[in-house]
């Protein structure tokens, strides 16, 4: 993995553990959870973490 596909997979995971956070107190809804997702996919373009979501790996 190359450090630009690094940076970019630490940056998604940060950043989606944050909403899943906030998804969990009930401070974001479920909708908006996944537009949050889908912008930060299209954003970081991660290799892992898309993968382990659609596969239901990472809650």
């Amino acid at each position: 993995m190359s450090e630009t596909a690094f940076r970019a997979e630490l940056q998604y995971q940060t950043a989606i553990s944050i909403a899943k956070n906030l998804l969990g107190q009930g401070l974001l809804t479920e909708e908006e959870y996944a537009v949050i997702d889908t912008k930060l996919v299209a954003d970081f373009e991660p290799t892992l973490g898309t993968l382990l979501a659609e596969n239901g790996l990472i809650k």
